[in-house]
């Protein structure tokens, strides 16, 4: 009896652990696509960048920016000279 109830405890918790894990991945794939660079500086002054190893290339910047692969790749169409950061300031 010990045992079944120690069977059925572990399977209630995988699953759901299993369920919670699907919601998270969900909350995680929805990112916000900005009209245009106002917009996106307006809550990322600095801009977006794609990893924290990127360069800018259009010289001095008065800003970090916020670095997300995810919001970039949603935001690509803002990287005008292509340094992998979005709207930088």
């Amino acid at each position: 009896m010990k045992r079944l109830v120690t069977i059925s405890l572990s399977l209630s918790l995988v699953f759901g652990l299993s369920l919670g894990a699907n919601d998270v991945a969900n909350a995680k794939t929805k990112v916000k696509e900005y009209k245009n660079c106002t917009e996106l500086n307006k809550d990322y002054k600095g801009g977006v960048a794609r990893t924290s190893s990127v360069k800018n290339k259009g010289g001095k910047t008065k800003y970090k920016p916020h670095v997300s692969k995810a919001l970039y790749d949603a935001n690509k169409k803002s990287d005008r000279d292509k340094d992998l950061i979005a709207c930088e300031k």
